[in-house]
Formats: structure tokens, sequence, C-alpha cells
């Protein structure tokens, strides 16, 4: 075997390592990837819209857009970027990380250059980007409650606080 098959052995995730105690369905998994995409694209291009000026912070902004995107490109569809030796390793690494961490880093850097330069071309083209890190934000909060487990929790607090105060009122007595 290769080299570069080592390589490509070890940095493809293992099906069965995957993230799949993160809570996430398929199909959120799926959404999130999707919306990475369409965050990337929307950064990539209102970053290269970005650098057509001669400000210089909207270029730097610009700069940091397109390299958002490269960066979710990277982490959420490796396939678009198969020429670059390394990325399979970060999209493992990527695939490993917990929800909150990929939402954390992902609204991070949608809002860096916003922050740099606040104009509707950073806002709209950083709005997918930031949208994608929202969404693995709410995976990280886990999956809601059936109503039936919930009454089940009141009436059982319910009866504790009974329990509770009749044992003090029999304490006064």
């Amino acid at each position: 075997m290769s080299s570069q098959d080592e390589q490509f052995q070890a940095a493809a995730p293992d099906p069965a390592a995957s993230s799949t105690d993160d809570g996430m369905t398929w199909w959120y998994r799926w959404l999130c990837r999707i919306a990475g995409v369409l965050g990337g694209m929307s950064c990539a291009f209102a970053g290269l819209w970005n650098c057509v000026t001669i400000n210089p912070l909207n270029i730097a902004a610009g700069v940091w857009m397109m390299l958002n995107a490269f960066v979710l490109f990277l982490c959420e569809a490796p396939f678009c970027c198969q020429f670059i030796e390394f990325a399979n390793a970060v999209s493992a690494r990527a695939d490993k990380l917990r929800p909150w961490q990929k939402a954390a880093f992902y609204c991070g850097m949608a809002v860096f250059p916003v922050m740099l330069s606040l104009t509707l071309t950073t806002l709209f083209g950083n709005a997918i980007a930031f949208a994608t890190g929202v969404l693995y934000g709410l995976s990280a909060l886990g999956k809601k409650g059936d109503a039936i487990s919930y009454a089940r929790i009141h009436q059982q607090q319910k009866q504790m606080d009974e329990e509770k105060l009749t044992g003090a009122l029999e304490g006064q007595a």
C-alpha cells in the first residue's frame, strides 16, 4: 500500500465512529451540510464582490469572507477540494467536533468580517454561513422531549412539593 493510500485510510472517517452520539438525524445532518455549502458559495461570491473597491477594510473583509468560504467547503464538502492533499484529514477532524463547537466556530467566522466592514455585502454574504452555525447550535441543544414525559416530571415535582408542605405543617403541629 502506498503512503498516499495510508494517508487516505487515516483521514477517512470511520462510519461507526462518526458523530452518531450527537443526536442529529440524518436529514438534519444533511441540512447542515447543504447550508454549509450554500454559506460557502455566498461567502465566496460576496467576498469577491467586496474586494472590488478601494477601501482597505472592505478588501480585508472580502479576503476573510473568501477564507471563510474555503473553510466551509473544506469542512462540509471535502469533495469540492479533492485536489488539496489535507482536505480529507481536515474534514475528518471537523466531523469529530461536537455541534456546539462547530456552531461557535462558524458563527465566529461569519461575524468577524461584519465587524470589520459593516456593509450589506458582508451582511448578506455571511448570513447563510452564520445560519449554518445556528443550525449546528440548535442541534447541540438536543431533541425536544414529548409532552407525556414532561407531564410525568411535572406531576412528580408537584407530589414532592405537596409532601414537603404537609411534612412542614405536621412538624409545626
